[in-house]
C-alpha cells in the first residue's frame, strides 16, 4: 500500500453550531482523501449543526469536546466559517486558547470565510496577509492584518480563503501547506 500525502496526520476541525457546512465537509473530504485523520472539536459535547447559507443543515458528531482537546495532539487546524460559528468561538476563551496554541507551536492553520474572526481573538493576524469574507476586511485591518480580495492566500503557516465558491483552491492549497509543514516537522 502506498503512502499518501498526509498519511496519519491529525487535523482538528474546530466548530460550534452554525458553521457553513460545505466549508467543513469539503475540506474534510480533501484532507481525508490524502490520508489525514480529521476530528471535530467543539465546545459542545455531542453534536454540532451546520448551516447551508441561511438555513439549518445537518448535525455532525463531536469527536472530541474542546475541554478534552489540546493543540499538541494535532498536526494542523481547520477553521470553517459561517457567521454564528466563529462568532461563538471568538468569545469562548477555551477556543481562543486552543487556536493560539497552534500558532505558538508553529503548526499550520486553515481558515475560510468568517473563520478569521477567531484568529483575531487569538492574536494571530498582526502583520500577516490574508483574505476572508469581505465583511471582515475592517476587523482584520484594525487587528493589523493586510487584507486582500483573493480566492486563497498563504502566509507562512496560515492559509485563508473567502467563501464556498473558493473551496477548490482552498482545499488544494490547504493540503499543500499541511503536507509541506509536516514534511519539515
Amino acid at each position: 500500500m502506498s503512502k499518501t500525502l498526509l498519511d496519519g496526520a491529525k487535523v482538528a476541525i474546530l466548530v460550534a453550531d452554525g458553521f457553513e457546512q460545505s466549508e467543513m465537509t469539503e475540506p474534510r473530504k480533501a484532507l481525508e482523501a490524502v490520508g489525514a485523520v480529521t476530528k471535530i472539536v467543539s465546545p459542545k459535547n455531542n453534536t454540532v449543526r451546520g448551516w447551508k447559507h441561511h438555513k439549518t443543515a445537518d448535525e455532525f458528531n463531536v469527536d472530541i469536546p474542546l475541554s478534552q482537546a489540546a493543540a499538541h495532539e494535532f498536526d494542523a487546524l481547520l477553521l470553517p466559517g459561517g457567521v454564528m460559528n466563529p462568532d461563538a468561538l471568538r468569545i469562548d476563551e477555551e477556543a481562543v486558547t486552543f487556536v493560539r496554541d497552534f500558532f505558538k507551536a508553529g503548526k499550520p492553520v486553515a481558515a475560510i470565510c468568517h473563520g478569521p474572526w477567531t484568529l483575531i481573538e487569538a492574536g494571530a493576524v498582526q502583520g500577516r496577509t490574508l483574505t476572508s469574507w469581505p465583511s471582515l476586511r475592517t476587523d482584520l485591518t484594525n487587528a493589523g492584518a493586510r487584507w486582500v480580495d483573493s480566492e486563497v492566500v498563504v502566509d507562512g503557516n496560515l492559509i485563508t480563503s473567502r467563501k464556498p465558491q473558493d473551496l477548490l483552491a482552498f482545499d488544494r492549497e490547504m493540503v499543500r501547506l499541511f503536507a509541506g509543514a509536516l514534511a519539515h516537522a
